[in-house]
């Protein structure tokens, strides 16, 4: 038979992501993917506490903003399109109201501080090696926020101040938390509007640079979900219509083999129930005042707290509500 794509296997993780362990997500919308869908299997998630970001310099800064605990003030913001932003958050966080602004980085911020405490796995997806500063003060940006691009400087980093930044930061947190692992992924979303070349050489530092702190330390692993995309699925079939971002069915495969990668046996099954509940949850009910929709209802609130019961660690409050017409 003809092959007409090339496939590869996925090492499994030498310890696997387990129900009961707390996660923090950080890195590109395509962390925010597949954190989502760990959410909505009720894993313990905690994703981009700074909002989206990009490249490793901004993603370190932000990591290190939480292992000092810094709390954000007013000098931290500036006005532009009548919001007041953060450069070092993304603009989820902007509004007209600058206490409110503050209220809810700072909230973001001790979130953050105290889940890097107690993670059990820190996942980062790096999205790409450009990075902008401003023009006034050379200060690294983690979000433009639509200023004009001359107010910016940007620029390639190099493999080795990723590396030097990411090493800094690891010898912090490892002393910290001692129990945490970190699980690194390229993002298969290509940045088109740096350039296909640009976003192919970007992408080749930040594979160079991964690669060489996973080598270095026993607690770091990576997994391919830029090479599942970019190499496995390898059509634009799977891309959504800006030709750029992966679409549902791509971001369903990679989901696929993160799971039985990444997680383990017992989470794997409990996946699976979880996911029948969220199905569940989504059916539309031809008539929802009939004796057998209010049967199916009761099934699964059974189903549901039974779960519950079994594995406390299972956050299916808001399941057990819809079920019980509450």
């Amino acid at each position: 038979m003809t092959n007409f794509r090339l496939t590869f296997p996925v090492s499994p993780l030498p310890v696997p992501v387990q129900y009961t362990d707390r996660l923090l997500l950080m890195g590109s919308c395509f962390a925010e993917e597949i954190g989502t869908k760990l959410e909505q299997h009720s894993f313990d998630t905690l994703i981009n506490p700074h909002g989206i970001l990009y490249n490793p310099l901004s993603i370190t800064h932000s990591l290190n903003s939480y292992l000092d605990g810094k709390q954000y003030t007013e000098e931290d913001l500036f006005l532009h399109g009548e919001l007041w932003h953060s450069w070092d958050h993304h603009s989820r966080f902007s509004a007209t109201d600058k206490q409110a602004v503050l209220a809810g980085i700072n909230t973001a911020q001790q979130a953050a501080a105290q889940r890097l405490e107690e993670a059990d796995w820190l996942i980062i997806t790096l999205g790409s090696a450009h990075a902008y500063t401003l023009q006034e003060g050379s200060r690294l940006v983690g979000n433009c926020h639509k200023v004009p691009s001359s107010a910016f400087t940007k620029r390639l980093l190099t493999v080795q101040e990723i590396i030097s930044a990411l090493d800094n930061t690891m010898h912090r947190l490892f002393f910290r938390n001692r129990k945490v692992k970190i699980l690194f992924t390229i993002s298969p979303v290509r940045y088109a509007r740096d350039g296909v070349i640009e976003n192919n050489l970007s992408k080749a530092i930040l594979l160079q640079a991964v690669h060489h702190m996973v080598n270095k330390f026993d607690r770091l692993y990576y997994f391919p979900a830029y090479e599942l995309v970019i190499d496995d699925l390898r059509d634009y079939r799977f891309f959504k219509e800006d030709l750029v971002h992966p679409n549902e069915m791509a971001v369903n495969y990679v989901w696929e083999h993160f799971t039985a990668a990444c997680v383990s046996e017992e989470g794997q099954r409990l996946l699976s129930v979880v996911g029948e509940i969220n199905r569940a949850m989504q059916h539309k009910p031809f008539n929802p005042g009939s004796i057998q929709h209010k049967k199916f209802l009761q099934t699964y609130a059974g189903k549901t707290q039974k779960l519950m019961k079994d594995y406390p660690f299972l956050r299916l409050e808001t399941a057990l509500k819809y079920f019980e017409g509450q």
